[in-house]
Formats: structure tokens, C-alpha cells, sequence
């Protein structure tokens, strides 16, 4: 039934426009968190301490910071994709039960939760041929 057939040619530009969308948007959040320093570092990073992680909030906030900031970036271009994801992946896991812990209603934790949805949805997708990662590592071709 034609109704039902795979007729979706366009998926690779689909793609790219949301690895742009969402990468630039976490590009220009994340960037004032990269920017702000071992203060901002730490407070960020203080987070970690909910996970029972006490060590090092500084370097857990920049991580954090440069997850969203550099992996906004690797994501609008699709280099690392996979890696990329799980990293943004990790940062919004921590970000959603940050805002539980702390008893925020769905409102405030809902755009973390989303974003992590479609992180781990994007690592099993992967970047699409519209890629950085396509171009410097292309799939092998079979032959058969």
C-alpha cells in the first residue's frame, strides 16, 4: 500500500538540519558555562556531589560546560557524533536528576529530560551522510 511505503528520501537533510538546530543552541548555552571559569567550574561541577562524586567539581563543571559548548559544535558539523551524544547524553542525565533532587516540577526539568531523549536516539541514529564523520569515515563497502 502506497500509503505505508519508506518514501522518506530526505532523511540525511532532516538530519542535518537538526544536528545544526540542536547544536548551535546548546553551542550558544553552553558557551557562557565554558567561559565563566573555575568559579562557575565548581558550582557546576558541585552537582556531581548528589552522585556521591566529591572529587574534583571543577573539573566535573568544565567537562560539562565543554560538553555543551564544543559538543554543540561537533554536533552542528557531525564529527565524534557517537561520542558527542553520549557526552551530551551523560550532561542532561546529570542536569534531570539534578532538577528531581532538588524538587523542580516537570516544567523545569522537561528540556534536560527531552534533550536526553534525543541524545541517546541520535546515537543509534548516527549523523547522516551530511557529515564530518561520513566524510573522514566512511562505512565499508560490502562485497556482496
Amino acid at each position: 500500500m502506497a500509503l505505508f511505503e519508506n518514501r522518506y528520501r530526505t532523511h540525511d537533510v532532516g538530519l542535518l538540519l537538526l544536528r545544526i538546530g540542536i547544536g548551535v543552541m546548546f553551542t550558544i548555552h553552553g558557551y557562557p558555562k565554558l567561559t565563566g571559569g573555575v568559579e562557575a567550574w565548581t558550582q557546576i561541577g558541585g552537582s556531581m556531589g548528589l552522585l556521591g562524586i566529591k572529587f574534583a567539581p571543577a573539573f566535573w563543571g568544565f567537562m560539562a560546560a565543554a560538553a555543551e559548548a564544543i559538543g554543540g559544535q561537533l554536533l552542528a558539523i557531525g564529527l565524534f557524533f557517537r561520542v558527542t551524544c553520549l557526552l551530551l547524553l551523560a550532561t542532561m542525565l546529570v542536569a534531570t536528576f539534578v532538577h528531581l533532587h532538588s524538587g523542580d516540577g516537570f516544567n523545569q526539568y522537561s528540556h534536560a529530560l527531552e534533550s536526553a531523549i534525543l541524545f541517546l536516539s541520535l546515537a543509534f541514529i548516527g549523523p547522516g551522510k551530511y557529515s564530518l564523520d561520513q566524510m573522514l569515515f566512511p562505512a565499508p563497502r560490502r562485497l556482496y
